[in-house]
């Protein structure tokens, strides 16, 4: 039986994860007391075969009661019951906006800030999340990507990396998105936007792509990025990095680096990273010219 513990900071995504995990057939609980989890868990394995896939919501909602999960959790090792922890994260800034967008209270900042509330929570969960078999950051994906992230992990099984990779094309005209943590430059590969019939196109059409990777700057452009990646992304892994957001920009954002950002995508792999694809600016220019 698959066992998964889904915790992490109020407002990073739960209950959504929640939501995916039972829409592929998880029997999913929420907010049960710690101390309730082994005779549970006892329970679930007591049916043969019946229930083949749980997942338990538990959080800081439980109060006082979420102090007894370690030892909990030691109960369920000892007795031989395998299980999974799902740690889902976010960034303050964007906690707090989730927060003030729903008007919802953080439930431990009570008669205090909302900063003060998740700094509070972040303590309580510090030493469980260095125990998560799985850490989602989901400060910068959409809910679509976060349930393709569930979807990778608990259907096609495939080996899971904390880290999250981002691949996103911008312009440079627009600036640099925020939340890079790597900037790539291609403004010195020839640009489709001089050419007629390539001009109203995109880098996701094939006529510009193959004009764009036709020349020897691109493809090797392409293999070095490739190279200094899969020697970073370990090392990101090991530091304990959760998000790595990598944007190519060209000068609107439509043509070469849609093409090389695209590139990159395919040619890193899902099946060895998670990786998600963004273009930032790609449609701008058209809605600036109305």
């Amino acid at each position: 039986m698959r066992f998964v513990i889904v915790t992490g900071m109020s407002g990073a995504g739960k209950t959504s994860v929640l939501k995916f995990l039972e829409d592929i057939n998880f029997f999913c609980v929420d907010n049960l007391p710690p101390a309730l989890l082994p005779k549970f868990a006892e329970l679930c394995y007591e049916q043969e075969g019946e229930i083949e896939r749980v997942a338990m919501g538990i959080d800081i909602r439980g109060g006082k009661l979420f102090n007894d999960l370690f030892q909990v959790l030691f109960s369920l090792q000892e007795r031989g019951y395998e299980y999974e922890i799902l740690f889902l994260d976010a960034s303050d800034d964007v906690l707090i906006k989730r927060y003030k967008e729903t008007r919802r209270t953080h439930p431990l900042s009570k008669g205090g800030s909302i900063q003060e509330g998740i700094q509070k929570e972040r303590a309580m969960l510090k030493e469980v999340k260095t125990k998560a078999t799985y850490i989602i950051d989901t400060s910068q994906i959409l809910t679509r990507q976060l349930k393709e992230q569930i979807n990778r992990i608990f259907v096609e099984n495939q080996n899971f990396e904390s880290l999250v990779i981002t691949i996103r094309s911008f312009g440079f005209k627009y600036g640099i998105p925020a939340d890079s943590d790597l900037v790539f430059d291609v403004r010195f590969l020839p640009n489709p936007f001089y050419i007629q019939e390539l001009k109203e196109m995109t880098g996701n059409d094939e006529p510009v792509s193959s004009y764009v990777m036709n020349f020897k700057e691109s493809r090797t452009f392409l293999q070095k990025m490739v190279d200094m990646l899969e020697f970073l992304i370990p090392l990101y892994i090991k530091e304990g990095k959760n998000s790595l957001v990598i944007s190519i920009g060209c000068t609107g954002g439509k043509h070469r680096s849609v093409t090389l950002a695209n590139a990159l995508y395919q040619t890193l792999g899902r099946e060895r990273h998670a990786l998600l694809l963004e273009h930032h600016d790609i449609e701008k220019d058209a809605r600036h010219k109305k």
